[in-house]
């Protein structure tokens, strides 16, 4: 292939984005139906979950101890950093596919495979991971009501006599059929739960803050120095991903220039505030070092409440967790649903997936099938390292988009924005410098299985994607490097580049290449060169 090591290949070519909102107008989409209240809803929903109720006390017990609310705060500002990014992108491209297809306009095909694959990773182990969570504590619920299941039903097989994971598989199927069913019947469900969910934890809140011993907050940084909170600020981290779920409802959203950023940064700030003040709370009833035993490691809110005196509490901040924990795998399977049936809009995996149902307007073949993919490994395998795979894969994802926020700002900046990033590029580099910090306190298994994912990733993008890209079916060129507008008679101006027709890329080009320059004639006109 004469292009195949040229930097001219196919999996080079950025995508336009006067293109994907082409695509929009002449394809088939999804029903706009989702309004800003909704979207803060949804990050909200998606956010609250196993990362408070689980993750917090694995945090303080282990790594942050008193300084619980400090990991909090660093990893939602690090959050924050790249929810500033993900809105300036979601206001221009308001289209199904979050940083995949955010990278496809700004990096091009083969960085937004890498992104997409990884996006995969992401949200396929986070639901999986959220549901044996929430096998857990309902089977523990159930308990207490007198129904016990038996352990053949609720563990994985090999684990304490398991078969099946059976209510962690029921879940993750019944959520499926209710998205299959429609986003507005979703996102009344996901309403409600989330108001379940904050109520709960105002609860503990205000039981808690009544049973504060000050004494237990000394000494405030933990035995390991900073090192400890930042090792912390890597595991909570897990308890902000889902914010970013929030942008993979930009096709479905009405008027989505004003209503992606109060989405991603209305959700990201509510949690990031009820974060803080329970980490206060929760380090003030009882002291760090028994967060981080047995009997609190896995529940740690309703330990603490038990602790003082709120048995009924504890049992509330159970049914809260249970709820905390559906909205999530709602959310993430509607994301994992949404960033697959752009890549198949794309091409680069197989066309069944962004079917559209005539009657719901959803992709109920791509729905279906991450349902049933993601119930089968919450059934069927104990995934004791997810938490930090899924924060690798959630921390790569925002350097790259913020990255892209960087590089379309240069190649394209006559773009319409909505809503622009502040700071660039200083936010975006910020952004980027705290994630790759966060990473190297990751574990280093995390990072050997995210490089034997990625791989896999590549080799199927070589023998299918790139071969099946509808940018390469249609013939799409490459966005060339702008021309500069102010031009100084004494320096040569650069090679005048030629620019192909959109014909197709086998047999005889029936176009005729027609070299184009465009000259700046004003302030800020970027001059870029266009295809004819």
């Amino acid at each position: 292939m004469k292009d195949r090591f040229s930097l001219n290949h196919s999996m080079f070519w950025r995508k336009p984005v006067s293109d994907l909102h082409a695509e929009i107008a002449n394809r088939p989409s999804l029903k706009r139906v989702l309004r800003p209240i909704d979207l803060v809803l949804m990050g909200v929903g998606a956010i609250i979950g196993t990362g408070v109720f689980v993750l917090s006390g694995v945090a303080a017990g282990l790594h942050s101890g008193n300084a619980l609310p400090l990991s909090f705060l660093i990893a939602g500002v690090v959050c924050l950093f790249a929810a500033l990014c993900y809105a300036e992108f979601a206001t221009m491209i308001p289209v199904a596919g979050s940083a995949y297809t955010y990278c496809y306009t700004s990096l091009g095909e083969i960085w937004a495979w890498i992104i997409g694959w990884d996006l995969v990773l992401e949200y396929g182990l986070a639901i999986s991971a959220v549901a044996i969570g929430w096998s857990g504590y309902f089977c523990a619920f159930a308990g207490s009501l007198g129904f016990v299941f038996p352990a053949s039903l609720s563990h994985p097989f090999g684990v304490d006599g398991g078969v099946i994971n059976l209510p962690a598989v029921i879940i993750v199927l019944c959520l499926t059929v209710l998205l299959i069913n429609g986003t507005q019947k979703s996102v009344k469900t996901n309403a409600v739960i989330v108001g379940i969910k904050i109520f709960v934890i105002l609860l503990f809140i205000v039981l808690g803050a009544g049973a504060i011993q000050p004494a237990n907050w000394q000494p405030f940084m933990p035995p390991a120095g900073w090192f400890g909170v930042f090792s912390g600020a890597a595991i909570v981290f897990f308890a902000f991903i889902g914010f970013d779920a929030v942008v993979t409802a930009a096709e479905e959203t009405e008027d989505p220039q004003k209503s992606m950023p109060a989405g991603i940064i209305g959700s990201l700030v509510i949690c990031m505030i009820l974060y803080v003040i329970v980490g206060i709370v929760l380090t003030g009833i009882v002291p760090f070092s028994e967060l981080g035993t047995p009997d609190a490691i896995n529940a740690p809110i309703a330990f603490a409440l038990g602790k003082i005196g709120y048995s009924w509490g504890a049992m509330l901040v159970s049914i809260g967790a249970i709820c905390g924990m559906t909205s999530v795998l709602l959310v993430m399977l509607f994301g994992q649903s949404r960033i697959l049936f752009a890549m198949s809009r794309d091409g680069l995996v197989p066309g069944v997936f962004s079917i559209i149902h005539p009657v719901t307007q959803t992709p109920v073949n791509v729905t279906l099938f991450t349902g049933i993919i993601t119930a089968a490994i919450a059934g069927l395998f104990p995934l004791s390292i997810v938490a930090e795979l899924v924060n690798m894969g959630t921390l790569v994802a925002f350097s790259i988009v913020a990255f892209g926020v960087i590089i379309l700002r240069w190649q394209q900046p006559e773009l319409k924005r909505p809503f622009s990033c502040p700071g660039v590029p200083y936010v975006p580099l910020l952004c980027m410098a705290a994630c790759v910090f966060l990473i190297c306190h990751l574990n280093t298994l995390s990072h050997q299985l995210f490089l034997i994912w990625l791989f896999v990733g590549l080799v199927i993008y070589f023998l299918y994607g790139v071969k099946k890209s509808a940018n390469r079916q249609n013939g799409h060129v490459a966005i060339p490097d702008p021309i500069p507008c102010r031009i100084d008679p004494g320096i040569p101006l650069p090679a005048l580049p030629e620019t192909g027709t959109r014909g197709p890329l086998s047999g005889t080009n029936q176009g005729v290449k027609t070299p184009v320059r465009t000259v700046g004639t004003g302030e800020g006109d970027p001059c870029l060169p266009f295809v004819r």
